[in-house]
């Protein structure tokens, strides 16, 4: 991120980035707040001094905040009128199926404020978005906010993840998969859709099964997925009678103890030659990065009590001593995961 750039001279430039690399991201945050891409939709396109008056900025402000955005490859300018990119009308327009603004705006709204106090969570390993001495977890049923976002936010990144999981894992010898801590269901949706024979269950906390069970339906796939209720951490077992356990995007919120004992509890209410699946932003064995993964881990200490991202080595370890066997990693290019690790009970 930071090699020297004009041979072996060493600049500021890589640091001038990565100091102002905020500017992007609240660029993108504000053009979700007013609603922008939806704007230019509606609009079919709109010049700096139109969108002044669609928004009520002043000529300068939208002049230079249309220009940001076309910078960053969110809007397309043709002679002297902005439009939505393709990933913009993609992802960015209200309404569409795979709208991510949702993301956005929980990043904006907790996350930003979060990292803003960064230096208060490296010093005392303490979360800044929510107070550990008030509720058990940032997953509360308590913490309407994080119930109203986290879930919603996460789910079309979920779901691109899981087509990536679909090219590089063959379910098609699978009957029935429990997704372990599966939140809004993304992954079961997408891969029972591609693979009729699947049927597939959303293992979550009580006050989450209602979301999935909302997006199943939505997707036209209820009584093919189902949502049951309970609790990884606090259940003595799993529930029984599947062949295949997905765990994605749930062990770098825990501990390693937390994460050895629910790989213990998968392997055990596992069928007989069944199959987990881990997916993760993986760490190197190094711990130099890539990026994604060093800085989700650094999230996890603005969000959780004890969680961390992991080395594909520290996978494995766990797998091991969990008993599972055959054990295989294999590369993912999704938003919410670099990996999967392959194990076999």
């Amino acid at each position: 991120m930071l090699s020297a750039e004009a041979g072996d001279a060493l600049t500021p430039t890589g640091l001038m980035g990565l100091a102002t690399s905020f500017w992007r991201f609240k660029a993108l945050a504000v053009a979700v707040e007013l609603r922008l891409f939806t704007v230019l939709d509606r609009a079919g396109g709109l010049t700096a001094a139109e969108l002044a008056d669609e928004l009520g900025t002043g000529p300068r402000a939208a002049d230079m905040f249309l220009a940001s955005c076309a910078s960053l490859g969110l809007l397309e300018e043709r002679d002297g009128r902005y439009a939505n990119s393709a990933v913009a009308d993609r992802f960015l327009v209200e309404g569409r199926e795979d709208y991510f603004g949702g993301f956005v705006r929980f990043c904006d709204t907790r996350e930003y404020p979060g990292w803003g106090r960064l230096t208060d969570a490296v010093l005392t390993d303490r979360p800044t978005t929510w107070d550990p001495d008030v509720q058990d977890s940032p997953f509360a049923a308590s913490d309407t906010a994080m119930l109203a976002g986290f879930w919603d936010a996460l789910h079309v990144a979920a779901r691109y993840t899981a087509r990536e999981l679909a090219r590089v894992y063959d379910f098609r010898p699978h009957r029935a998969l429990l997704d372990v801590g599966g939140g809004s269901g993304a992954f079961p949706i997408e891969l029972c859709a591609r693979h009729p024979a699947l049927r597939a269950s959303v293992y979550e906390l009580a006050h989450v099964c209602p979301i999935a069970e909302d997006r199943v339906a939505r997707a036209g796939l209820t009584g093919v997925v189902d949502a049951v209720a309970g609790d990884f951490l606090a259940d003595g077992r799993l529930p029984a009678g599947y062949d295949v356990h997905l765990v994605s995007g749930v062990l770098h919120n825990w501990d390693p103890a937390t994460n050895l004992a629910l790989l213990r509890k998968c392997r055990e209410a596992l069928a007989p030659g069944g199959v987990l699946l881990v997916c993760e932003l993986v760490l190197n064995d190094r711990r130099t990065g890539p990026p994604e993964a060093a800085l989700m881990g650094l999230n996890m200490v603005v969000e959780t009590v004890g969680g961390r991202n992991y080395a594909e080595s520290e996978y494995v370890d766990w797998l091991d001593r969990a008993g599972f066997t055959g054990l295989e990693v294999r590369g993912l290019g999704g938003p919410g995961a670099n990996a999967v690790v392959v194990a076999h009970r």
